[in-house]
């Protein structure tokens, strides 16, 4: 699916602030608050704009270890296992993979006490077959998002 340039005009000034007013948004685009108003209804109704949220440095709330947690897991239970991890809270980011494992899941904790409970319960699951976790020792990069490429007029 192919976009307009505003749209992509659009996307791009959310990304730098997704909480600027409709009017502030016009004015930078240079078009009218119901040319925005509208260009972003349909954005939202498409499914490309999926709300609006803080992005929360989990580091400075005291979660400050990343673990990126590996599993192998009985074939037929793989979407029943990624749904337990995904309603976990400190689980950021669940994948189905393909590869050497089945899952790849991210999760934040507090310390490592608390990672590697969460982890011996994980593997109290009859359906995981094996785990290799990695705790990341420092995050180049993390929750970016990239902006979209605009013809320039």
């Amino acid at each position: 699916m192919t976009y307009e340039n505003l749209d992509a005009k659009l996307i791009n000034a959310l990304l730098g602030n997704g909480r600027a007013s409709l009017r502030s948004l016009g004015e930078q685009l240079d078009v009218s608050v119901t040319t925005v108003s509208n260009h972003l209804r349909d954005l939202e109704a498409e499914g490309v704009v999926n709300g609006y949220t803080p992005i929360v440095d989990y580091d400075t709330l005291g979660y400050d270890v990343t673990a990126i947690i590996n599993l192998k897991v009985e074939g037929s239970a793989l979407q029943t296992v990624a749904e337990r991890l995904r309603q976990q809270n400190q689980m950021v980011s669940v994948y189905e993979v393909t590869g050497d494992y089945d899952i790849v899941a991210v999760g934040k904790f507090g310390d490592t006490d608390g990672m590697n409970d969460q982890i011996k319960e994980l593997l109290t699951d009859v359906d995981i077959r094996e785990s290799n976790t990695s705790v990341v020792l420092n995050a180049a990069c993390e929750d970016e998002q990239f902006e979209l490429d605009v013809d320039e007029e």
